[in-house]
């Protein structure tokens, strides 16, 4: 057995830090929006890996050497459950992270994480800032050239809304009243996640049902106002006897 699989069994490697997925509930709900409706857009890949909150590890048999990103996408790798993401065992980083940042957290979000995922070759860095803390506008986008990030043009829409293009993800981030969405440009639909897409669904039936409904009733009632119609033609006409 190699000498570096031996290490890697003898370490090991906590699937948690000890400290909370979100600050918030405003940084939390972005979160699982991210994770679920990437996972739901790209759900038929099994070669693209979606998850939120996982650490990762970038030196093997060095346990401090790690980062939980809050959302990370990775094309090409099996779309299995990990209860760690160690780089050396896997066949590349991540393509793909987005940091949901805050006051509190800018400065390891915009230096420490910015730094380490540049080193890490990540191809787009991505923040949002729910509360409009301190990032203006408040979704912004990094590529990687030449080992450092350029910032991702973002534009403000005539109604409004930032939209930024992910050539990673082929998606536009927007921010739609200042909250994220992924937008497909090909469907030109937003992302939803698995429960909005079943509730879209849900409301989708009911509204046929009641469609349907409204419609028989209108047939039962075109129906006995055509048989009454048809009653009064067939009667004698007034003041004479029936035959």
């Amino acid at each position: 057995m190699p000498r570096s699989t031996l290490a890697t069994l003898a370490i090991e490697y906590p699937d948690s830090d000890g400290l909370p997925m979100a600050e918030s509930e405003s940084q939390f709900n972005p979160i699982v929006y991210a994770v679920g409706a990437l996972r739901n857009h790209f759900q038929d890949h099994d070669d693209i890996y979606v998850v939120g909150n996982l650490l990762l590890y970038h030196e093997e048999s060095n346990r401090s050497a790690s980062v939980a990103p809050d959302v990370f996408v990775v094309f090409g790798v099996s779309n299995h459950t990990r209860s760690s993401y160690l780089l050396w065992q896997e066949p590349k980083a991540p393509d793909w992270v987005l940091e949901v940042t805050s006051w509190s957290t800018r400065q390891v979000d915009q230096g420490k994480k910015r730094d380490l995922y540049a080193r890490l070759g990540i191809p787009e860095y991505w923040q949002y800032d729910p509360m409009g803390d301190y990032l203006d506008p408040p979704l912004q986008g990094f590529e990687l050239s030449d080992g450092r990030y350029d910032v991702v043009l973002a534009l403000e829409q005539a109604d409004g809304v930032w939209s930024a293009y992910s050539p990673v993800l082929g998606l536009n981030l927007r921010l739609d009243e200042g909250v994220l969405r992924f937008h497909d440009p090909l469907t030109n639909e937003h992302l939803l996640t698995y429960l909005e897409e079943n509730r879209a669904r849900r409301m989708e039936a009911t509204a046929r049902q009641a469609e349907a409904l409204a419609r028989r009733k209108a047939e039962d009632r075109v129906a006995e106002l055509e048989a009454r119609l048809q009653a009064l033609q067939q009667a004698p006409p007034s003041g004479q006897p029936e035959r």
